[in-house]
């Protein structure tokens, strides 16, 4: 079977956010709000590095939702409308969920963001896949791992657009993908493993 999974190289990161806002063109994402971010860590704010001038260095850490084997969110969910699909990608059924939130809550990545505005798409402007559904105000959304995208062979846009190569994204069953080879050699690692969640978006450095 074919399980879906991304490898981040955080060396190579640069915290350019082309990721986010590719993710936010691909996907319609409203005003707002973000499917994909990009911490810096160990700063109070985006404005802040580590270390004293003029040694000074910035982390990066891009997150977005982890596509978890044993997702907390799925557990939580009381209609059904989060499910993991038939590539082992975490999906949500707009037309089951109600804006409970409780996935929200649930998930220990922050991954999850409310919809409060009524959905817009200009028809004359292309905002990326024409295939990506639109939203109805009032329900739970979040990175889909570009599955319009991957359904018919092609990378998730924050893989295609990253200017650094710093994502990987293959077929974690596959032990000859070069996901898998990257995870594998450079002993890629999940965040938050007591969570339980088994993530399939790895990272190394």
């Amino acid at each position: 079977m074919t399980k879906f999974g991304m490898a981040i190289n955080l060396d190579r990161c640069m915290g350019c956010n082309t990721c986010a806002m590719a993710c936010k063109m691909q996907n319609n994402v409203p005003m707002g709000m973000m499917w994909n971010r990009v911490i810096v860590e160990g700063c109070e704010n985006e404005f802040d590095a580590q270390g004293t001038y003029p040694n000074l260095a910035r982390t990066y850490l891009p997150i977005a939702c982890q596509h978890c084997e044993n997702p907390a969110c799925q557990r939580v969910c009381p209609t059904g409308a989060t499910y993991k699909d038939d590539k082992g990608r975490v999906q949500i059924d707009y037309d089951k969920c109600i804006g409970c939130r409780m996935c929200m809550a649930a998930c220990p990545y922050n991954a999850r963001v409310f919809n409060w505005n009524d959905p817009v798409r200009d028809p004359d402007f292309c905002y990326g896949d024409a295939g990506v559904p639109v939203r109805s105000k009032g329900v739970m959304e979040k990175c889909t791992m570009c599955k319009e995208r991957t359904d018919r062979g092609d990378e998730p846009m924050c893989v295609r657009c990253c200017p650094a190569e710093a994502r990987t994204f293959g077929d974690l069953d596959d032990p000859s993908s070069e996901v898998s080879r990257l995870i594998r050699e450079k002993s890629a690692y999940v965040l938050l493993p007591e969570q339980g969640t088994r993530p399939q978006v790895r990272y190394f450095n």
